[in-house]
């Protein structure tokens, strides 16, 4: 038997809407943190350090999500969408539930980045593509649940739900 959360469920579509304004304020974020990697490492070559590079994007990214999450369930763009991060009994989250969140999101991206890997793909057409048909998969996925939640949410007992602000009262 599921478990009774507080708050709507958003749509599905109001969900990609976030991820998709998510992915374009992440750029900002990885371009800064990209750009004081290669300072503080005297990088002159984006192929050399690579892995040391990829690593502190992912610390940095990490460090992002469980921060908003953590300080009011709420990213940039989740309340650009009023959309907030609960866990289980509709209280904020932990940084421990939060971390186990933003690991298990990357199954988002994980199964088309392995097969890009396994296949040898190089051409970014294909590239795309494959991460375009994992991300559309991942949701198609959630589709299939009742309450439209996505396997990361599951996992980890969270849940996204609409937060719209308080009514204003008319003067």
């Amino acid at each position: 038997m599921e478990a009774q959360f507080p708050g709507q469920a958003p749509s599905l579509w109001r969900r990609m809407a976030s991820f998709l304004y998510e992915g374009v304020l992440l750029f900002g974020v990885t371009f800064i943190s990209g750009y004081l990697y290669a300072a503080l490492t005297q990088q002159r070559s984006a192929l050399i350090g690579k892995s040391g590079l990829q690593a502190f994007e992912f610390v940095v990214l990490g460090i992002y999500f469980i921060w908003f999450w953590t300080h009011g369930g709420q990213t940039v763009a989740m309340k650009a969408w009023h959309l907030r991060v609960v866990d289980e009994h509709g209280a904020p989250l932990r940084q421990g539930r939060a971390l186990a969140r933003y690991l298990l999101s990357w199954l988002w991206f994980l199964p088309a980045l392995a097969s890009v890997h396994f296949a040898e793909l190089h051409d970014g057409g294909a590239i795309f593509g494959a991460l375009l048909a994992g991300v559309l998969g991942y949701v198609l996925l959630a589709r299939l649940h009742p309450s439209r939640q996505f396997l990361h949410d599951l996992l980890c007992r969270t849940r996204v739900i609409t937060q719209l602000p308080p009514a204003r009262k008319k003067p």
